[in-house]
């Protein structure tokens, strides 16, 4: 690895015991090598730590950091951003897995493209157990070169999580940091579209992880979600619900608002986002469940070839 890393990964984590170790070895077992991998620990009461330091002693690559207290996922995800020394930048999640590929072919895909600010893989969902439930089609527009197709794209279409992408750094620290108000990170990849059309590299090599625990369906309720991404939001008089949507609708606005954007482009920005909320206002569009995406046409793989790590867990 050179002295300044080419790629950051910033991995925060709270009460990460059950599958973090097998994501640390996904990550620390990729074909591409010249990245740091910034561990933010949110004051965990459980073995993330230990293993946190586990790994440390075994890959100089690794930076801990660990939070007297609980801030919540959002600043978390924040602090990890801030800390990055990469040109490029990636968040990971703790329970997910990761192609060996992963980040080489990211990497490669936005040294060919330089108008691209994103890059990512098709992916698959996982079980806890890491098998491959079903894979995931990806419908967006988001290599649009028009700015307000990609937007549009981002609000009405199901699919895509690019919030887990190769990023270009320097795009990142231009817009408005994560915030923890209802659907916060969908608001988050709308504005970055805003400022450059994204990559889907047509090769599976992100498993996204769903089971039990998972901040989604631990925390069902809108209030549990935010609370969960900034305790200060479980304050239901200075967060009332009311507020938790209003700001989910006012991110988008300010993203438009803060965009690189021509006065024309702006506008047709603003008239998609008024056919969205009133779509929603109609009862459509509540929510984009992942129920509603449909599966790549493939036959269902085994991912303990293509995981770091796994075949030696597995067998």
């Amino acid at each position: 690895m050179t002295q300044v890393p080419r790629l950051s990964i910033g991995l925060p984590v709270y009460n990460g015991e059950e599958y973090l170790a097998e994501s640390l070895d996904a990550l620390l077992g990729q074909s591409y090598e010249d990245f740091e991998l910034i561990i933010s620990d949110n004051a965990s009461a459980d073995r993330t730590e230990e293993i946190c330091r586990d790994y440390v002693n075994r890959d100089s690559r690794i930076r801990y950091l660990r939070l007297p207290k609980n801030v919540g996922a959002s600043p978390n995800h924040n602090r990890v951003l801030d800390e990055a020394k990469g040109e490029l930048f990636k968040w990971a999640s703790h329970d997910d897995l990761y192609g060996r590929d992963l980040l080489k072919l990211c990497v490669e895909a936005l040294d060919e493209r330089p108008g691209m600010i994103v890059a990512h893989t098709w992916q698959a969902i996982i079980d806890d157990h890491g098998a491959v439930t079903h894979k995931l089609d990806y419908p967006l527009a988001t290599d649009s070169p028009h700015a307000p197709t990609r937007f549009r794209s981002l609000l009405f279409e199901t699919g895509g999580d690019d919030f887990y992408g190769v990023m270009r750094t320097d795009v990142l620290r231009r817009v408005k940091q994560l915030d923890s108000y209802h659907h916060a990170d969908r608001t988050y990849v709308a504005e970055l579209s805003l400022h450059g059309p994204f990559h889907q590299v047509p090769e599976v090599q992100y498993f996204r992880r769903d089971h039990p625990g998972r901040a989604e369906r631990a925390n069902p309720s809108i209030r549990k979600r935010c609370s969960n991404l900034d305790p200060k939001r479980a304050d239901p008089i200075r967060n009332p619900m009311p507020r938790l949507i209003g700001e989910y609708i006012g991110g988008f606005v300010g993203g438009i608002r803060r965009a690189p954007l021509s006065s024309a482009d702006r506008r047709e920005c603003y008239r998609h986002l008024a056919s969205w909320l009133a779509d929603r206002s109609h009862g459509r569009n509540e929510d984009r469940a992942e129920d509603g995406v449909p599966e790549l046409e493939e036959d269902r793989m085994n991912i303990d070839a293509v995981v770091p790590g796994r075949q030696r867990r597995t067998s």
